[in-house]
């Protein structure tokens, strides 16, 4: 996780589970940026989306492999982008 402004927070992270980021782990993105106030958007290359969006977040067709930039800025920005993190590692508790 770096810290590239001073309320930016930018985390990496590849999706590891077999099926990538369908219906079910996009939810669980989406749920869980809800909760917090800051603004955080995923990116996959040069496209990036809302994350409190699902329909943006299958926009990106992330499949197993795909490396993802997290970025978080606003005043629980690192939390967020921690807990987005801890979520895409733990495989969205599918494997």
């Amino acid at each position: 996780m770096n810290k590239e402004k001073d309320n930016q927070v930018v985390g990496r992270v590849r999706i590891i589970n077999k099926m990538g980021l369908h219906a079910r782990p996009a939810m669980q993105m989406v749920d869980l940026s809800n909760k917090f106030s800051s603004r955080i958007r995923i990116c996959k290359d040069r496209q990036c989306v809302n994350a409190k969006s699902i329909m943006e977040l299958l926009l990106l067709a992330a499949c197993d492999g795909t490396e993802l930039t997290i970025q978080a800025e606003g005043p629980d920005a690192a939390d967020a982008v921690d807990a987005l993190t801890k979520l895409v590692e733990s495989k969205f508790d599918e494997e």
